[in-house]
């Protein structure tokens, strides 16, 4: 085993890897972005750090950092679009579609409230979150993933319902 630590350098190994891993962390990237696209892009990119970095990756660690990695892009791409929102914002654009301007407003109004709420949790619980209610994992699987105890698991869980309660009571 100790073998293995450092030869994620080597092709063989590296392709082992992502042939075990890229369906599941496609899964979790689409699960926190919501977009098949932007999710292949998301663990594409993490694929390609650990490329880089495999002198430094532990191998017996390597699934917690994709994981992690691909969480980190996903929270950068959430940042760049909240910027982008802000800008556009500013930016008057003449909407051409047939909707009645009511319902646009509605729908972007809850957008905001719903994006809100999921942002007020903390990056732990909405990963816990997103896994178990749109991933569909158990709280087991979810502990093995993220490589931590079940009751942290159901601690997060606890918390993000708490948390969501309030904020959807309020939509």
């Amino acid at each position: 085993m100790s073998e293995k630590k450092n030869n994620l350098c080597e092709e063989s190994y590296f392709s082992e890897f992502y042939i075990k891993t890229i369906q599941s962390a496609t899964n979790f990237a689409y699960y926190k972005s919501g977009d098949a696209d932007a999710a292949l892009d998301l663990v594409q990119e993490a694929f390609a750090k650990i490329w880089e970095n495999c002198s430094q990756i532990d191998y017996t660690k390597v699934k917690t950092y994709l994981f992690t990695t691909v969480n980190n892009l996903f929270l950068n791409s959430v940042k760049h679009q909240k910027v982008v929102m802000a800008f556009a914002k500013e930016t008057p654009v003449l909407d051409k579609t047939n909707q009645s301007p009511e319902y646009l407003l509605e729908e972007e109004e809850f957008k905001i409230k719903l994006q809100k709420a999921l942002s007020s949790l903390s990056e732990a619980q909405r990963e816990v979150f997103l896994m178990n209610r749109i991933d569909g994992k158990k709280y087991r699987e979810i502990a093995e993933i993220l490589d931590i105890s079940q009751k942290a698991v159901e601690k997060r869980m606890s918390g993000a319902l708490k948390i969501l309660k309030e904020q959807i009571e309020n939509i």
